[in-house]
């Protein structure tokens, strides 16, 4: 009888402190922030042919909303970079860190710069294919930590990571003295998937 009591006890504590965890859920419904890609602009975007060294500066505007009532968002550390299938083509961008109140939005427009990033032969073989069928495909990603504040509470950090499609078609009919020089445009906004 002595032995059960203590275990009855240790049972309970761990169900109310469940009851606890899930009130404070079903109140504060807490919804990780949302993403959108608004824009991209391709400043540059330069392969060298025959060596596979890809040079290439994009005018990103990305934004994030914090879609909690309650809950606000401290973003520590954020660094934006651009992939293409899979590879890194640009270096991670820090973006200024700050806090997002709640239903709150906060929109960064960085450039995110990759000088003479050597890519695979099969990516740079990929690369021409893309341009020459008048489509490329790259993603946003965005690396970070972020720590949520409810009242006076906060949190400790969590790891942020976000993805965002970036379709660009290629236009190849501006013409300069050395041939045909491509024109992207990127289409639409598009919403990102978020990971905390």
């Amino acid at each position: 009888m002595t032995v059960i009591a203590p275990q009855l006890a240790s049972v309970r504590v761990r169900v109310v402190a469940l009851l606890v965890v899930l009130i404070v859920w079903l109140v504060l419904r807490p919804n990780k922030p949302k993403f959108y890609l608004q824009d991209a602009i391709v400043v540059q975007f330069n392969l060298t042919s025959g060596v596979g060294l890809l040079t290439s500066v994009f005018q990103i505007t990305l934004s994030s909303r914090n879609p909690n009532d309650r809950i606000g968002v401290y973003y520590d550390r954020i660094d934006a970079y651009v992939l293409y299938k899979g590879q890194q083509i640009t270096a991670a961008t820090a973006l200024p860190p700050g806090y997002q109140g709640h239903n709150d939005v906060i929109v960064w427009s960085p450039y995110l710069y990759g000088a003479a990033v050597p890519l695979a032969p099969y990516l740079a073989d990929a690369l021409y294919q893309d341009e020459n069928a008048g489509y490329i495909l790259l993603y946003v990603r965005v690396d970070g930590r972020l720590r949520w504040k409810v009242g006076s509470w906060i949190s400790g950090h969590y790891h942020l990571q976000v993805n965002c499609p970036v379709f660009l078609t290629v236009d190849g009919s501006n013409h300069s003295g050395d041939g045909p020089v491509p024109y992207f445009h990127f289409r639409q906004m598009t919403s990102c998937t978020v990971d905390v």
